[in-house]
Parts: structure tokens; sequence; C-alpha cells
């Protein structure tokens, strides 16, 4: 494809997944159900962030404070996985997720995201891998910085790391805090990337053959995504991300698309008024969003037969609400959404479907636990 075209394509493109997103936004009247419990497999992570399966015995535990936790046979061992890179540990800052390479049986390749250091006392968003085995992480290596999102505003890193059926590896950026750079995509921030595993950049990626372009990226305008699952019909990727005071969202992620922070958003200003409109020509809207807030984090299809009535519904977490919220679709139109655990008050960080089928999810506070969820009686 000559690059004179690419600019051409990607907006008929984007065009279309628009139209495909149109007049489908919702917020929906939350249903609570407190007959659903969850079981403790173990405290005493500090701040725990993420969660991965490498064999059916032993998980792993990202802490956000740059350490890296084991899990054996339902167990928290009290040593923890050396050859992890250093992090800036500040504010929202820290090692964010962890997640085995899709071949990972083959090659041990074990990935993380991270906060990296930079400039002056700053931090980025980066990601790599090592080689995983016997509780040692080896040769670890980084494969993309992004170095143009730079800032010492310690706060919107996204964090979020995907394999999709093809392989590829998504990562998502926050706006940094600085909400004008999500429309910027010539800095990776407030957006979406596709990368091969190696860190390589796709060259289908939308922006690849325009100048000046961070061709990194596969979608944009996106403020603090926190959230990123494949959904189990398509195989494409869906996101939860925080909105300000208000406006929360779910968007299936889409290449070329301009999701719209900050120029339409449910949210307003944390001191009250309005911040962009709600809808304009030319930016996606969200599947849903949440409005008042859930400050949603970790992001979960349900597949198992565990949950037989919950099946392909996505469930997250939320970190202000404190509860675990699924919400249910047909197709890309959300049909209901029900709110589980509310009781127990606890920040939900990461929400992942086990080996053997159970949900199992991440509380966010110094004293973290693993919980699973108990499918209904």
């Amino acid at each position: 494809m000559r690059p004179a075209m690419r600019p051409a394509i990607t907006a008929m493109l984007s065009s279309l997944a628009l139209m495909a997103c149109a007049d489908t936004t919702a917020t929906l009247e939350p249903q609570t159900n407190d007959s659903i419990t969850a079981t403790e497999i173990t405290d005493g992570l500090h701040h725990p962030w993420s969660l991965a399966f490498v064999s059916d015995n032993e998980w792993l535990i990202t802490e956000r404070r740059g350490t890296l936790r084991r899990v054996v046979d339902g167990e928290l061992q009290d040593t923890n996985v050396d050859g992890v890179p250093d992090v800036v540990a500040s504010g929202q800052g820290g090692l964010f997720d962890v997640l085995p390479h899709p071949n990972f049986a083959e090659n041990q390749r074990l990935y993380l995201s991270y906060a990296q250091p930079c400039g002056d006392e700053g931090g980025t968003t980066a990601v790599g891998y090592g080689t995983y085995e016997a509780g040692s992480l080896n040769d670890f290596q980084t494969v993309y910085v992004a170095e143009k999102s730079c800032t010492n505003t310690a706060k919107h890193f996204g964090g979020r790391i995907l394999f999709d059926n093809d392989g590829y590896l998504f990562l998502t950026i926050g706006d940094r805090g600085q909400r004008e750079r999500a429309q910027n995509t010539q800095d990776p921030a407030g957006s979406v990337l596709r990368l091969h595993d190696d860190g390589r950049i796709p060259e289908d990626n939308p922006l690849v053959g325009q100048a000046d372009q961070a061709t990194e990226i596969w979608s944009w305008g996106h403020r603090n995504p926190q959230g990123l699952a494949l959904h189990p019909q398509t195989g494409k990727p869906w996101l939860n991300e925080h909105g300000p005071r208000g406006g929360d969202e779910i968007n299936a992620v889409k290449p070329g698309v301009n999701y719209g922070w900050p120029v339409i958003t449910y949210g307003r200003e944390y001191y009250g008024p309005s911040i962009g409109d709600t809808e304009k020509k030319g930016y996606a809207q969200p599947l849903m969003h949440w409005t008042p807030s859930i400050a949603p984090a970790g992001m979960a299809f349900i597949t198992s037969d565990r949950y037989p009535d919950w099946q392909s519904h996505t469930a997250n977490g939320a970190l202000k609400l404190q509860h675990l919220n699924m919400v249910a679709f047909d197709g890309q139109q959300p049909v209901s959404e029900t709110r589980l655990l509310s009781d127990r008050k606890q920040r939900i960080r990461d929400v992942r479907q086990g080996p053997d089928g159970y949900l199992y999810l991440l509380t966010d506070s110094n004293n973290g636990q693993l919980l699973k969820l108990n499918p209904a009686e």
C-alpha cells in the first residue's frame, strides 16, 4: 500500500467504526446482589495491581511498590521474584500489569508494564519481558518506552497490557493528567498502543505512513484506561477507563478511532462545571458510561461454566464505589448492570478468570487480598 493512501483509508475506517458505535451509549440503573460471596485465598499483599496464572498451581501478583509475588498451591510465598526492573513507585506509578506470552509454555516469556524513571524525577509507561523460571525473572529487557509521555505528574499511567489472538501486544497509556495530550497523535499519552511482542510497530497500524505521528497508536482520546480484555466472540479488545467526576466508560477499541477525551465526555470537572460536549461529530461514543463514577479497574469477560448466568458479561473492579461491577451486553448494547460484594467495602483493582474457571479479584490496600468469587447457590 502506498503511504499516501493510508490517511484516506484510515479516515474511512474511522468513519465506519464511529457509525458502528453511534447511538449505543447508555448509562444503566444498577441492581445490587448481596447474595454472592467471595472466599479469601490470601492477604498480606501491598497494593496489588495485577494477577497472572503461569500454571495451574503457580500464580503471580504485582504490587505497585515494585515487587512481584508468588502464590503456589494457594499459599503466598515469603520470597519475592527477583529480576524485576526498577520502577517509579510514586503517586499512581509503580509496577503495573503482569502477563505471560501466548506461547509461555515454550518460551517462558513474562511481560511486565511499569512506570519507568525518565527526565527530572519523572516517569513514563514502559513494557518489557524476561524469562521466568523457578521464582526468577531472568534477562529482563524493555521493549517499549513511551518517551514522549514523560512527565512528573505521577498519575494516569494506564499500564494495562493484553495479547490478542494474532499475537499483537496492546498497551494502554493515560493522559498523564494533562488532558489535551489525549488529542495529540504525535504523543502516545491518552492512547491504546499496538505492538509486536518485541516492541516493533506493526506496518498496518492506522497512523503508519503519516508524517510526525506516533505510529504505535491504535486508538486515542482516552483519559486513563485501567481495564483491558478480549471480547470472547470477536477477539477484539474492550476497555474500561476512568472519567473525571462521572463519565467512566466502556469502549470497544477500534483502530484509528478517536474516543473523544476531553472534547466529549459525560464527566464534569471535580469542582462542578462541564468539560466538553457529550456528543460531537468525529468522536466515538462509549458503549456505556458510569455516572456517577465507579472508578473501574481490571476487566474480564466471563466464559466459564462456573457462572452460567453470566456468560460473556464484563466483570469490572470498582475502586471508588468498592464493588465488583457486572455488565451484560446484547452485542454492543449494555442491557443490565449488577453490583456484587458491596458489603465488603473493598477497592477492587484487578479481575481475572482463572484456569479453573473461577473469577479471581485483587483488593487495593496496604493489606490487599486475593479473593475467589463464589458461584451463585
